[in-house]
């Protein structure tokens, strides 16, 4: 039959490779191409030789800074916290509360004249506001304005008479004043109505420390640390009071403690080295010394301290430079400027040795190192 007689042709593959080659011609081509063809596209919509535009972040607002402050600060990262405090003030000069956060912060680093330009103006924007009138209050009495603090905190109490801070600022203006008595009491009271805020204690152990009652002075201390074990401050002043009761290896574990919470603050490095020097270990009290002036180099103390330390090694030459850089930054110590005198004779320097007893005479007419060492520098040829 004819159907049995049927044979399949074979199929005709070869216009489908055909077509595969040509496709995949065409996309080498564009390609190696694509340059080109962007720019006769881009041409004619006129964006030729421009880049895309890049996202930009949302910026952040001056609220969000000042929670971010508020967060590093209870991590105990004081400079930190002043960073995103001072970007919150740029974005809005009018948050009163940014202002005066700084300026506390500012005078917890010792920038006494920034701290009170900032706490100032955080008054200036809400004068009304017991808070704000009470950190000004702190911020003066750290700056050595105690009777300009009394009047700051004493207009905190009466815009706010529950607000415990007011009452404890006002207890250190007046311990700064020498009115212990006065400051005790209210120390005491500032504890009693907020005994969850480790700055009343703090104040209260100020206090208490101020009146020589230094055994007593360790429980507040303590008290606030517990509260806050974050605050290089805190450890300071427990560490101080720990050395004067003899108690050398307990204020080395807080001065050590200050460093590793913040070790950019220079107190708590000077109080360790100086502590080191006490116990005559020189190579470690150097060390830490070295610490305190790399985390601020206008930190007098510290330069004065290293001095000493190099001196009574016999160093003079190391010595010298110390001590006058601490004298140059504000130290009225008449110590140094003996040492600076004896140092300078010893190396056979009776000129300027002359100068810095003579400079020791001004502050202390009565030193009788000063004049013996005027009375050497006399009888040498």
């Amino acid at each position: 039959m004819y159907l049995n007689s049927y044979r399949r042709r074979p199929k005709r593959r070869w216009p489908w490779v055909l077509l595969l080659l040509l496709l995949a011609l065409g996309a080498a081509y564009v390609y190696e191409n694509r340059a080109s063809l962007l720019h006769l596209v881009a041409e004619p919509l006129g964006v030729v030789g421009k880049p895309l535009p890049t996202p930009s972040p949302t910026p952040i607002s001056a609220e969000e800074h000042i929670r971010r402050g508020e967060h590093a600060f209870t991590e105990g990262k004081i400079d930190e916290a002043i960073q995103e405090y001072t970007r919150a003030v740029d974005m809005d000069p009018k948050s009163a509360a940014a202002h005066a956060q700084l300026g506390w912060l500012l005078a917890l680093r010792h920038r006494h004249a920034e701290a009170v330009q900032a706490a100032q103006r955080a008054v200036e924007l809400d004068a009304e506001n017991a808070s704000y009138q009470a950190s000004l209050g702190m911020v003066l009495d750290w700056s050595g304005r105690p009777a300009e603090a009394v009047i700051a905190c004493l207009r905190a109490q009466e815009l706010d008479p529950g607000y415990a801070r007011g009452y404890a600022y006002l207890a250190e203006a007046y311990a700064d004043q020498g009115q212990l008595v006065r400051a005790e009491a209210l120390a005491l009271k500032a504890v009693e109505m907020d005994p969850n805020d480790a700055f009343t204690y703090r104040i209260l152990g100020y206090v208490w420390e101020s009146m020589g009652l230094y055994e007593d002075a360790t429980t507040p201390y303590r008290q606030a640390i517990e509260l806050n074990d974050h605050l290089s401050l805190l450890h300071i002043s427990l560490g101080r009071n720990l050395l004067t009761l003899g108690d050398m290896e307990g204020a080395l574990l807080q001065f050590d403690k200050a460093t590793q919470v913040d070790p950019q603050n220079p107190r708590g490095h000077d109080q360790l080295g100086w502590t080191y020097f006490i116990a005559q270990d020189y190579g470690t009290a150097e060390m830490e010394l070295k610490r305190a002036i790399s985390a601020d180099p206008s930190y007098a103390p510290a330069y004065g301290h290293l001095g000493v330390t190099h001196y009574v090694q016999r160093n003079y030459e190391d010595a010298i430079p110390m001590l006058e850089k601490a004298v140059e930054l504000g130290s009225t110590s008449v110590e140094y400027r003996y040492e600076l005198g004896l140092s300078y004779y010893y190396l056979g320097d009776c000129e300027q040795a002359i100068v810095w007893f003579e400079k020791t005479l001004e502050l202390d007419p009565d030193c009788e190192i000063a004049h013996q060492g005027l009375r050497d520098c006399e009888s040498t040829p």
